[in-house]
């Protein structure tokens, strides 16, 4: 691969957001979006950042009939003083690189798309919006789309990161949720594609999702899908749990995503001297600790809510209240602690924060 991106600019750009208080998520897009193309025989060549616009591709395109294809997704931020930062971007890339080795796509070098990824939001940084919680939410992606039919391994692929202004992800304050245990459907099994970011997993969990949603809960708790006995994901997070005075969160076996904020909240946790653990929770352990008032907190974790306060979970039609169905302290913490070095308002002791511009 060649380390070089061809800059193309829009000569049309949109006009921005003048409402950052209406942006939502994923609706509205900036002027430019990254491109890479992949050949089996000659590796990955012309980059470019050109200017957005919908795509071109072949009717038996692999990732149509197959779902050859994985996503990341992260943000950027603009601080107090104007300039803007990313938080980790490089965990994303390297969790990516995991995701498209198990889907049979393309390995990428990480550095040059970091690279690629900041000359992108430094070209579109206006677009980064100043409101209070919003950001700037990127979406690398890679598709395989080999122009025939038939299963088989990838031999033409392409990569491209879109950008998108979104407004906060909690509008109405960092209210509590109620989840529902699910009891039928599974999310994901050891050897599959749970620890990948494929869009196979995010289609399979719909069902479950607005069957919760139609009963009045937010979400769903996953067990696993051998026993369906054991916690995995809340939705489309990782969740912790606060147990007896300690945090614990299920250990990553195989069919969990390892979550950048889940990583991040217990290497913050463990770098103020707060015992988490990593392990196998039980459903059984999970309701016992609830009938008993064990159970003193309970969180999703991820990129777009940071943390989701839990504070009511269901299980055979049982409803247990978490936290007096209020935002925990520890919960809180982390929210406070997470989202301050995000937005640079507590100092970055762990070395987390990428600068895109000063």
């Amino acid at each position: 691969m060649k380390n070089e991106i061809k800059i193309i600019k829009n000569e049309r750009p949109a006009a921005k957001p003048a409402d950052e208080t209406k942006l939502g998520f994923g609706r509205v897009f900036t002027d430019h979006m990254f491109v890479m193309e992949w050949d089996k025989n000659i590796g990955w060549h012309d980059a470019a950042i050109v200017p957005f616009g919908p795509l071109s591709i072949h009717p038996a395109s692999t990732v149509l009939h197959y779902g050859a294809e994985i996503f990341e997704g992260l943000k950027a931020y603009r601080w107090a003083d104007g300039s803007v930062k990313m938080f980790r971007p490089e965990e994303n890339f390297k969790r990516m690189n995991r995701s498209a080795e198990r889907m049979g796509l393309p390995q990428f070098d990480g550095e040059f798309m970091l690279a690629a990824l900041k000359e992108l939001v430094s070209l579109d940084r206006d677009w980064v919006p100043h409101g209070e919680g919003t950001s700037l939410y990127i979406r690398p992606f890679l598709i395989g789309d080999d122009e025939h039919l038939g299963v088989h391994g990838v031999a033409h692929a392409r990569f491209y990161i879109i950008l998108s202004p979104s407004g906060s992800y909690y509008a109405t304050g960092l209210a509590p949720v109620k989840i529902m245990i699910e009891a039928h459907d599974v999310r994901a099994v050891r050897g599959g594609t749970g620890e990948a970011k494929c869009g196979g997993n995010y289609a399979a969990s719909v069902r479950a999702g607005e069957r919760a949603a139609g009963k009045g809960f937010s979400q769903v708790l996953w067990l696993d899908g051998v026993e369906q006995k054991y916690i995995e994901e809340v939705g489309a997070m990782n969740v912790m749990f606060k147990i007896g005075g300690k945090i614990v969160t299920p250990a990553l076996t195989g069919s969990i995503l390892p979550g950048i904020t889940r990583k991040s909240i217990l290497e913050l946790l463990r770098f103020r001297g707060i015992e988490a653990e990593e392990r196998r929770i039980s459903v059984d352990e999970l309701v016992e600790a609830l009938e008993t008032g064990k159970l003193e907190e309970a969180w999703g974790c991820g990129t777009a809510a940071v943390v989701s306060p839990i504070g009511q979970l269901t299980y055979r039609d049982k409803d247990y209240t978490v936290s007096g169905g209020r935002i925990g302290e520890t919960t809180q913490m982390l929210y406070d602690a997470v989202t301050g070095i995000q937005w640079g308002k507590e100092e970055d002791a762990l070395g987390w924060v990428f600068p895109v511009t000063e």
